[in-house]
């Protein structure tokens, strides 16, 4: 049974039937015997009160009797003297002391026969048994009943109780179900029930062994990316020191198409480290539980438009055509991380798109949202792959991708971030230009509380602090 309430409920409730059904069954069996003994009793009464009457000692006498009883009254020389008139004109039984069962007229008869000393006479009294029982069946039901009218109430109230007694379970899995997926924060629930105190206990453990966990790994790879940005730093130095002392030694001579093989290789390995480095620390800074957003009104728009200046010199040197579509559109958003997101979707637009292909980017406000879309002109992906492109440094194809261009796989899983951060919507799919990829984030106008998620971001800050 999937549920505790109902499983408890039909347990509970089996358990009062069967204790009732018992219960009563060994009562009505003591009813019963009780009752027959009560019968009996008044059988003896009546035979008691028919040997104080006088009787004629000839002529029987015929006693119009309606009641559930019947007797005769015999003289000891077995003579009839006194009979009801439905009882028999023969003895209905032996005349001997005692109660005895027999059948006439049709049915059986419980018999109690008493000789009666001064009387000189012989008293008969008869009862019928099935009237005995029928009597004493609607004595017993009628306090049976009451018990089954209340096994329906017994469970209404078993239902209420247990919906009362289970709240605590229901105030668990609701804090668990409310709980972001970057919310590693401990339960918020104060003083539970004996029985979910060790569940609680374990549940924050857990949560505290992953918050652990994720600290951890944030906190590394913001220092290598730290510690790593200084070498890089000067190896870059380095490199172009060793490219203007070998121009110089040639005597100028020397351009940058001609330098040596190695030395270009190492330029452009120096390079993609430290776009690696660069992307570990956006990645660590735009994680959603430990960004200190600052949101304010942004035009998405301009946003877009200023982030296409500042990186139309990729496009001009690969000769590609960026267009800016649709029109002025603010939203509730953190400029820095909203302009880290622009930058990491057009850079991947701008490596995988051909030379002299198109990129076009487009923004249109809706009535409760803002769609941002950037579409390019690339090979684009397959659709079995929109999932995985989201996780951190995967890459289709491996490290250098089917179009030989080199990346980390850092930058939808920084995209993917941002938007968690605005609880905006991603979508992939195919480009208008028939080909290429198509990235659609749609952001509500008004998004997360401000001082909310400044005061999430603090009260993060404080965890992780401590």
């Amino acid at each position: 049974m999937r549920s505790i309430r109902i499983f408890m409920l039909v347990t509970l409730l089996s358990t009062i039937v069967l204790v009732n059904f018992v219960s009563a069954l060994q009562g009505y069996r003591a009813s019963m015997a009780e009752a027959q003994q009560l019968f009996d009793q008044q059988m003896a009464a009546t035979a008691q009160l028919l040997s104080a009457m006088p009787v004629p000692q000839k002529i029987p006498v015929v006693v119009d009797h309606t009641g559930s009883m019947a007797f005769q009254v015999w003289a000891d020389e077995q003579s009839l003297l006194m009979r009801s008139n439905n009882a028999p004109q023969t003895p209905v039984s032996t005349f001997a002391e005692g109660y005895r069962e027999i059948n006439f007229s049709g049915y059986r008869w419980r018999v109690f026969t008493h000789h009666a000393a001064d009387l000189g006479a012989w008293v008969q009294v008869a009862e019928r048994i099935d009237l005995r029982f029928q009597l004493a069946d609607r004595v017993i039901l009628e306090s049976v009943s009451p018990i089954l009218i209340g096994i329906p109430v017994a469970g209404l109230l078993i239902w209420l109780i247990l919906g009362r007694g289970l709240s605590s379970l229901r105030k668990l899995a609701a804090a668990l179900q409310e709980k972001r997926a970057e919310d590693l924060r401990p339960l918020p629930i104060d003083s539970p029930p004996v029985e979910l105190q060790s569940v609680v206990s374990s549940t924050n453990a857990l949560l505290a062994r992953l918050q652990g966990s994720f600290d951890r790994e944030r906190r590394f790879s913001a220092d290598a990316a730290h510690e790593l940005r200084t070498p890089i730093s000067a190896i870059q130095v380095h490199a172009h020191n060793v490219e203007r002392e070998l121009s110089e030694s040639s005597g100028g001579e020397r351009q940058l198409a001609h330098k040596p093989d190695s030395l270009a290789k190492l330029q452009a390995s120096v390079e993609r480290m430290s776009h690696l480095v660069e992307q570990m620390l956006d990645l660590y800074r735009t994680t959603p539980d430990h960004y200190p957003a600052r949101f304010e009104s942004v035009d998405i728009y301009t946003l877009a438009r200023e982030i296409i200046a500042e990186n139309y010199a990729g496009f001009a040197a690969r000769e590609q055509q960026v267009e800016l579509r649709g029109a002025s559109a603010t939203l509730d958003g953190d400029r820095f991380a909203l302009s880290i997101l622009l930058k990491n979707l057009l850079r991947n637009a701008n490596k995988y798109s051909p030379e002299g292909g198109r990129i076009e980017v487009s923004v249109r406000p809706l009535n409760d949202a803002v769609e941002l879309r950037v579409e390019d002109s690339g090979p684009g992906i397959a659709e079995e792959e929109y999932a995985r492109v989201f996780e951190r440094f995967y890459r289709i194809g491996g490290d250098r991708h089917t179009s030989t261009v080199e990346g980390c796989g850092l930058g939808l899983s920084i995209v993917q971030h941002i938007a968690q951060l605005h609880h905006a919507d991603i979508k992939l799919g195919t480009s208008h230009f028939g080909h290429g990829l198509s990235v659609q984030v749609r952001f509500p106008r008004r998004g997360p509380n401000r001082e909310q998620a400044t005061d999430e971001s603090i009260a993060q800050g404080e965890t992780n602090h401590a």
